[in-house]
């Protein structure tokens, strides 16, 4: 454990690789949803195709980023982590030359890979690397530096569809790495979680995201008819039993399944469960409504949807503490209520849409929400375990919110009826557009009942997280194991 102090040159230098390496993996998690149109239209993809080019990364990148926190204890934290970095560079140059959707689908997996490696590694660093004093101060400035990332993805990811094309979108991560892996290795200190011995769950993680595989190529292509898709679904599901009974029999399993006795644990990933998979679905369909129904440009709809992370940036933190004061539960439970209310805002959003009377009112209306619940949210699962076990209930949240998304991208058109061709009609699209954010606003419900009905306030001297400003929609932030300084193991 090192005792850099955040004022040094060496902090800031581990601060500025740490924010960029993750960085790069969260703008890849907002700014393809704005360029799907412009790789469908230049690749001649289907909607399941640009289905898959937002799921490819997400199954690789939830069925494997417990094994990504695990490998930088045993291995060194920043090899694992310059690793992951050139791993995600080299899927990303591969996306950016692919010839069709096939190559570019599989290099995303690939990306996703890399992603594992990198993201859990960059909060680890921090918390083994900076003095005791400053490693609050440290994450914070992490947390907030990704939360602006997260707001410049989708106008970037438009800027750059617009201007010299969607194949930037992947390309551009090339020279940030390169940048981003050498001074990892000149300046951050190596750590590791001192366990030189013991199995890594390979098998876990390998169930796990077979599992996340199968079920999604099943739900994308269920509209076909065709016996492999049934076949993918009871495979799918059979490797969901089969990483369930691993996981309950293997010493030392990736996902302890005790951390799920307790009850307020359980819960509070059934309400991350419902309200990301709404989300991941909502920021979706939200960019391909905004262009293929409203006519916006890639860099208007991409900014377009900048409010959101806006108001997470601004008021998460002060929403973190009313929490503390008040408790979970009603921030839990109206949080979901006014996601769902934006959400059915969004009903208004047609062919000559106006931005200041049809799109704010809902994205500000959604931003709220979003600022009520995700901070108690994140809270709320670390206080519901022990102090020793923050770091793998962190880990399980984020995979929960991931999987969730992935899902909901996969099933969200096959229930709302659009056809592969949808995105290219826009009266289709549109129609079809409404009837999925109805069951985006009522999956909101179901987690603020859940919410309601079940959450409690924690008991007295819990811990509280160090990650207290929330940048990004799309996943709750990592929290690193005090003891151990690894994160979301």
């Amino acid at each position: 454990m090192s005792d850099v102090r955040l004022s040094s040159p060496q902090g800031r230098w581990i601060l500025f690789t740490t924010v960029l390496g993750s960085g790069m993996a969260l703008l890849d998690s907002t700014v393809v949803n704005v360029a799907l149109p412009r790789i469908g239209e230049d690749l001649g993809a289907d909607l399941g195709a640009l289905q898959w080019t937002v799921n490819a990364y997400l199954v690789t990148l939830a069925g494997l980023i417990l094994l990504g926190g695990a490998l930088g204890d045993r291995f060194g934290r920043r090899r694992v982590f310059v690793v992951g970095v050139l791993w995600f560079a080299a899927a990303s140059l591969l996306c950016g030359i692919a010839p069709n959707a096939a190559m570019l689908n599989a290099a995303r997996a690939l990306q996703g890979a890399g992603g594992a490696l990198l993201t859990p590694g960059s909060l680890a660093l921090i918390q083994a690397s900076f003095h005791p004093d400053d490693r609050g101060r440290a994450v914070g400035l992490w947390s907030g530096f990704g939360g602006i990332g997260a707001a410049v993805g989708p106008f970037l990811g438009g800027w750059l569809v617009d201007g010299p094309g969607w194949r930037w979108v992947f390309l551009i991560n090339v020279p940030l790495a390169l940048l981003c892996a050498p001074v990892a290795v000149r300046h951050v200190p190596e750590s590791s979680g001192g366990r030189a011995e013991g199995h890594f769950d390979v098998l876990g993680a390998a169930l796990g995201a077979i599992a996340l595989a199968l079920v999604t190529y099943a739900l994308i292509g269920a509209g076909d008819g065709s016996p492999l898709v049934a076949v993918s679904a009871v495979a799918g599901l059979t490797a969901a039993v089969g990483f369930v009974l691993v996981e309950k029999r293997r010493p030392g399993p990736m996902m302890p399944l005790e951390i799920f006795s307790s009850r307020q644990f359980s819960v509070v990933n059934g309400v991350t469960l419902c309200v990301y998979a709404a989300f991941g679905g909502f920021f979706f369909l939200a960019a391909l409504q905004l262009q293929v129904v409203v006519g916006w440009s890639a860099l208007a709809a991409g900014t377009a949807l900048l409010p959101t992370t806006a108001l997470m940036l601004l008021l998460s933190a002060r929403s973190g503490e009313l929490a503390d004061r008040i408790g979970p539960r009603l921030p839990l439970t109206v949080g979901p209520l006014l996601c769902a209310a934006g959400v059915l805002l969004m009903l208004r959003v047609g062919p000559d849409a106006s931005y200041a009377a049809d799109v704010l009112p809902a994205l500000l209306v959604l931003g709220l929400g979003m600022v009520t619940l995700v901070a108690p949210l994140t809270a709320s699962v670390l206080a519901s375990v022990d102090v020793a076990r923050a770091g793998l209930a962190s880990g399980v949240n984020n995979a929960a919110a991931r999987a969730a998304g992935l899902l909901a991208v996969a099933a969200l058109p096959l229930l709302a009826g659009m056809g592969p061709e949808a995105y290219r009609q826009p009266a289709a699209f549109d129609a079809a557009f409404d009837r999925a954010m109805l069951l985006c606003a009522g999956v909101l419900a179901i987690g603020a009942v859940l919410a309601a009905a079940t959450v409690r306030r924690p008991a007295p001297g819990c811990r509280r997280p160090e990650c207290r400003s929330h940048g990004s929609v799309a996943v709750p932030p990592l929290e690193a194991d005090p003891r151990r300084g690894s994160g979301a193991l």
